[in-house]
């Protein structure tokens, strides 16, 4: 048995105590923490952590975060240790034998981490474990405040997913899978927002950062401030899950955000099977054996408990994930036992200045994303973030590479200084939604010859044209006035392709190809559609006709069939897509569309707000805002009610402006608010103001702190609830 079987055993052991157990322990769990940790509560919820250390401070995090999350968070710490299916049944076999490889490599590794961090995992376990011994109740029965540093640590493991394991193997078990290239799986590339501007672009002459994710509202964003004396005055998101999962927000001296980038991190090579050994592979002319490894895992079944143990097949480049006679493949990842990612950004949100954050990015712990960042210095700075492997051949794109030499693999990872970055470039300004690196800055485009050919590719969608148009230019602004333009409701596509469309339409109600049946309502619809201003606004009329019409005619195009006449070109970044390929089919689905939105919604000119909604606890609000693809900045994906109307449930979630004045003065919104759940005062308290585009003040200096501060606390001085 390994140290780290042995390790996680002894852990299993304590877990499994009946809840007699615990009732003697409850209250003493924790306490001296709580007494090193005060917590400020200010409006709409948002914590502000004053702790002693970087054990308290963790403490503090995952004792407040199930006390706005809930089940949530020790549900998925049990997870992380490969746990749950003892508890929960055989529906988490998967999960569990997916995630206990992760918790044995946190175990094994958890003496490299660095000891800030390691206090920051013990405390936040500890934290954890004393809301569980003081509220029994909120938790199912077997769930007991058993939990250490090593549950949190495997949070931020990275091996590679069930998922991509089975895609692999699905596609190599189809006999033609060489010769059928597919792309790889790539990293989620709709999912964020960020500028930063120089000081020469600001009416303060500090920088300012503006970040906006887009991600689903489950995605539990959580706004907090953290402050240890002389070491850590961070203000940012904490995601709920585990204590470090921040990605994005500010310092007195600097800020960062990220958003999601496509990285080619993932390669399998087909390696050949020695025909003397099939359960070795030849590598330099040398058998190496394949290593096997065996997991059991422990499952409820009724009221008893069975047992699944699962084999894997394994090799120094990577797990095999497929074999036939005459080969085995393997799969390769840029990031497969990466532990330190919680450590990078503990590192990161301590920096003082840009050379110690850039120092704290060498760790290349992170596997991807993009980072904007700014400074009180009054840098501006953009780097593709990437753990991408140097190779020596060229990417598979989807097709295993054929290998005999080790001289044939990647071994090594591009350094930082690889990585296509921009400081300070002219324009006085850096930013992204999602696209290639290439063309951040338009008087500064980087060129993608100049970089290996398995980088992101070259594109500019409508969504990064809109960010373009705010900001690309010579304004002069306040931070007022970027929360003003990141509310953007613009639908660019409506600029690139509705003239087409109109004109179209009305030709062909001059030629009466529309059936007479349909002339009346499609001629009025038209009319609207002249007149609308191209916005998605809450009161616009026109949005929801023209978000119909571009659903039903793009939906008829199939594969690579392109519905523009024009599609994007490097050569025309800012004016392309435009234009309808096929004018016929538009003014068909135009008078389809006007048929189905008085249908729907009871008339063609319904307001865009009286179908889009804000809807949490009791508000019920019309917001503004529409899909990336649409050419929106302000992103808001929308999912259908039972009544027929589209109720917001992903895109713009926290979104934060920060001007880097002394001290900094800052705006957010946390659209789902600070907690998970509905009988909180903070479940619904944003979404109002959210609908309405307004951004709170952020309390960042002690003074505004106190000013304003609603509840303190010692969290888990409590006296305990249960037995």
């Amino acid at each position: 048995m390994t140290p780290a079987r042995i390790a996680w055993t002894a852990c299993a052991s304590v877990w499994l105590l009946p809840s007699a157990a615990w009732s003697g322990q409850a209250s003493g769990v924790g306490i001296d923490l709580a007494e090193q940790v005060e917590v400020i509560r200010t409006e709409y919820g948002v914590p502000h952590i004053y702790a002693e250390d970087f054990r308290a401070l963790g403490y503090a995090l995952g004792y407040l975060q199930l006390e706005d999350y809930g089940e949530r968070v020790p549900m998925g710490m049990a997870r992380n240790r490969g746990d749950l299916a003892r508890h929960v049944g055989p529906d988490a076999l998967d999960s569990d034998f997916e995630n206990r490889p992760r918790h044995d490599i946190a175990v094994e590794v958890y003496s490299r981490l660095d000891e800030d961090t390691r206090a920051v995992y013990e405390g936040f376990a500890e934290g954890v474990n004393r809301y569980i011994a003081l509220h029994p109740d909120e938790f199912p029965e077997w769930m007991r405040p058993a939990f250490d540093g090593h549950d949190v640590a495997a949070l931020y493991v990275y091996t590679p997913s069930n998922a991509l394991l089975n895609r692999w193997r699905r596609r190599l078990a189809q006999p033609d899978a060489e010769a059928a290239p597919e792309a790889q799986a790539a990293s989620t590339v709709d999912g964020s927002s960020a500028w930063a501007l120089a000081p020469g672009r600001t009416v303060s002459d500090a920088a300012i950062l503006m970040r906006n994710p887009h991600l689903s509202w489950d995605a539990g964003y959580w706004e907090v401030h953290a402050v240890v004396p002389d070491r850590l005055d961070f203000y940012g998101d904490f995601r709920i899950g585990g204590p470090l999962g921040i990605i994005g927000g500010f310092n007195r001296n600097l800020g960062f955000a990220t958003t999601n980038n496509d990285v080619n991190g993932t390669e399998v090579y087909a390696l050949p099977v020695d025909p003397a050994r099939p359960d070795a592979y030849l590598m330099d002319g040398r058998s190496v054996p394949i290593e096997r490894r065996s997991v059991t895992i422990e499952y409820r079944d009724g009221d008893g408990y069975g047992a699944e143990t699962r084999e894997r097949a394994t090799t120094a480049l990577g797990p095999v994930v497929h074999r036939t006679d005459e080969r085995i493949y393997v799969l390769r990842t840029a990031d497969d036992g990466e532990f330190r990612a919680g450590e990078q950004f503990l590192r990161l949100i301590r920096a003082g200045n840009l050379d110690e954050w850039t120092e704290a990015m060498r760790l290349r712990a992170h596997p991807g994303s993009n980072f904007i960042y700014a400074d009180a210095d009054g840098n501006i700075f953009y780097i593709w973030n990437a753990a991408i492997p140097v190779r020596p051949h060229a990417a598979g794109e989807g097709r295993p590479v054929p290998v005999t030499r080790m001289e044939q693999v990647w071994t090594e990872l591009h350094p930082l200084e690889d990585l296509p970055q921009l400081l300070n470039p002219v324009g006085g300004y850096v930013r992204n939604e999602n696209d290639g690196p290439w063309l951040t800055n338009l008087e500064r485009p980087l060129d993608p010859a100049g970089y290996p050919d398995y980088f992101e590719e070259n594109e500019l969608r409508l969504r990064s044209q809109h960010s373009l148009l705010l900001v690309g230019n010579d304004d002069r602004l306040s931070l007022e006035d970027v929360v003003r333009l990141k509310h953007s409701d613009r639908v660019l596509l409506a600029d690139r392709v509705k003239d087409d469309l109109t004109r179209a339409v009305r030709a062909a109600l001059a030629g009466r190809r529309i059936a007479n049946t349909d002339e009346a309502p499609t001629a009025a619809a038209l009319l609207l559609l002249e007149r609308w201003d191209n916005r998605a606004a809450a009161d616009s009329r026109g949005a929801v006709l023209f978000a119909e019409w571009w659903r039903t005619y793009n939906g008829r195009f199939r594969g690579d069939e392109e519905p523009f006449a024009e599609s994007w070109t490097a050569a025309a970044p800012m004016a392309t897509p435009r234009g309808l390929a096929d004018t016929d089919l538009a003014v068909d689905a135009f008078a389809d569309a006007v048929g189905t939105t008085v249908e729907r919604f009871g008339a063609f000119d319904v307001e865009w707000g009286a179908v889009h909604r804000v809807r949490r606890g009791g508000v019920d609000a019309p917001v503004g805002g529409c899909a990336g693809a649409m050419g929106c900045f302000r992103v808001l994906n929308f999912e259908t009610g039972t009544d027929g109307r589209r109720t917001v449930d992903g895109g713009d979630g926290w979104v934060l402006a920060v001007e880097f004045t002394d001290p900094p003065r800052a705006f957010s919104v946390l659209g789902y608010g600070q907690s998970a759940k509905p009988d909180s005062p903070y479940y619904a308290d944003q979404a109002d103001m959210f609908a309405r585009g307004v951004m709170k003040p952020v309390r960042y200096t002690r003074e505004d702190v106190e000013r304003h501060a609603v509840r303190r606390y010692r969290p888990g001085l409590e006296r305990p609830s249960g037995p």
